[in-house]
């Protein structure tokens, strides 16, 4: 029974491995879009309905565009997740490849690091804030900075996001 167990465990850890996704590619997207509507921060915060209204912030199109990459990998490598109101809350309506929206970068953000950086945002580390990461270039930025400094809590919960939504980073996404 031991050894049955083993190898179903072995096989079990094998597929896993073999679905897992690359850091920051489509399939990752998604997951960040799941993880950013399970965020009572994210969804609250930033919703129509709390006193920053940023999701409303969008230039009468309904929604906000996020858009993020591995500098490693290049800008070619980019993601998105599309946040729109939903009943007063930020809801992550879209995740994955740009799906084609033109950016405003008035009301839109574009942002890219290191694999180290995505890393040190991801675990909150000290000088990994927002606001650290933002100020030390760790973090290239690019879109409404006064608008995510009026937001800095939930936007630190966004770059942690980075770490909570697992990927392989060994290669850059396809």
């Amino acid at each position: 029974m031991l050894k049955k167990t083993g190898i179903i465990l072995a096989l079990s850890l094998a597929s896993t491995s073999l679905m897992a996704v690359e850091y920051m590619d489509a399939a990752w997207a998604k997951q960040a879009c799941n993880a950013w509507n399970k965020s009572a921060v994210l969804t609250t915060q930033l919703g129509s309905k709390h006193e920053s209204k940023w999701v409303s912030n969008n230039a009468g199109r309904g929604y906000k565009l996020v858009q993020m990459y591995r500098s490693s990998c290049g800008v070619k490598s980019k993601v998105q997740l599309t946040i729109a109101d939903k009943g007063g809350k930020a809801m992550c309506i879209y995740g994955g490849k740009p799906d084609g929206k033109k950016m405003n970068m008035r009301v839109d953000y574009l942002m890219h690091a290191t694999d180290k950086n995505w890393n040190c945002m991801g675990r909150g580390s000290f000088g990994c804030g927002a606001m650290g990461a933002m100020m030390s270039g760790k973090l290239r930025f690019s879109g409404p900075k006064m608008e995510a400094m009026k937001v800095m809590t939930p936007f630190e919960n966004f770059l942690k996001l980075a770490g909570k939504v697992p990927g392989n980073q060994k290669a850059c996404p396809k």
